[in-house]
């Protein structure tokens, strides 16, 4: 009998899907196995150290007998025991971060571990790598970046334009300050080379921009009473399940924005917008802002936007110090990362 090519495609296609899945299955099962193990190490040493008084010759006597012991496995050096070691102590006492530990890998947790200075970050840092699946350098790219201070600090009116279960979400999809050091530009340059720059380069861009954000169009035309208005970049967040709208201004923001990114949201509501996606977010891109005239053009809008702020070159601003929201605050935040 002859094989149908079209019902064997469909065969094909679901069994591929089936392994890839079985294969992710297995690949967190032994990483959740691996995590495990060097926690445990970790305890015995405490404990040892402890109860017996042991010093640091304990660590380097146990490296060197488990690497005579099993010769042909990696991992067990002395500086790799002494950072099992300190994994167990930093999160033992956290009953909220000890279970997320165990779902990212090893030089995942190596990198918050070494790089994250309280609980609060390190939890960040954690649900997120666990949510976008980062890659290690991805990870330390959004540390050194301090993604974490940007986002709790973002400016949006999310909570009284979005329904709960939307709004924490979106407001840790958003940032304050993006940075855009892959962009090869000068400090002077046009809102039009701003947005050429970024297409050329579209893929750092979304992975700047979060990790969870898909490229629909540029200059997307939109038509009102036969007149046509072009929104500067068009993105669809995977997550949120909505369009994403972003306005690109090369200077300082300015009220009238909001107004224009209302106009824009509404008609991506009413024109482009699927039955099943959630409302439009607009983001309104600029060199600079003041916070405070943001959060007064923001008060009165009836459209979910966000303000932010890019910059071309990498820089660590200290000005977020001292600025972050109280930890409870903070911890609510942070429940929403699933």
């Amino acid at each position: 009998m002859k094989i149908d090519r079209t019902n064997y495609q469909e065969l094909l296609i679901e069994v591929k899907e089936r392994i890839r899945s079985a294969q992710y299955t297995a690949l967190k099962a032994v990483n959740h196995e691996l995590i495990t193990l060097y926690w445990d190490i970790g305890s015995l040493i405490v404990d040892r150290q402890q109860i017996a008084g042991w010093g640091k010759s304990v660590v380097e006597q146990l490296a060197q007998d488990i690497q005579s012991e099993f010769p042909g496995i990696s991992g067990f050096s002395t500086a790799n025991l002494w950072r099992m070691r300190a994994f167990y102590l930093a999160y033992a006492k956290n009953s909220n971060l000890a279970p997320l530990v165990r779902e990212i890998g090893w030089t995942h947790n190596l990198a918050i571990l070494e790089k994250c200075k309280d609980d609060l970050e390190r939890e960040f840092y954690l649900r997120m790598t666990r949510k976008f699946g980062w890659t290690k350098n991805v990870l330390i790219h959004q540390i050194e970046n301090q993604t974490y201070q940007k986002t709790l600090l973002n400016q949006t009116n999310f909570d009284s334009t979005l329904t709960p279960e939307i709004s924490k979400p979106a407001k840790l999809a958003i940032k304050d300050e993006y940075t855009f050091d892959f962009l090869e530009l000068g400090d002077a340059h046009s809102e039009r080379q701003l947005e050429q720059a970024i297409l050329s380069r579209v893929e750092p861009f979304l992975q700047e921009m979060g990790g969870m954000f898909t490229f629909v169009g540029s200059q997307y035309r939109l038509t009102v009473a036969g007149q046509e208005y072009f929104l500067d970049l068009l993105l669809y967040h995977r997550h949120l399940k909505c369009l994403i709208a972003v306005e690109l201004k090369v200077g300082e923001f300015l009220p009238e924005y909001v107004g224009k990114m209302q106009f824009y949201l509404a008609v991506l509501d009413d024109t482009v917008r699927l039955p099943d996606e959630n409302p439009a977010i607009g983001i309104i891109l600029c060199k600079t802002k003041d916070r405070t005239i943001v959060e007064y053009a923001l008060r009165e809008s009836n459209k979910p936007i966000g303000v932010t702020t890019y910059q071309i070159v990498s820089t660590l601003p200290q000005e977020f110090q001292g600025q972050l929201p109280d930890p409870t605050q903070i911890a609510r935040l942070l429940a929403g990362i699933n």
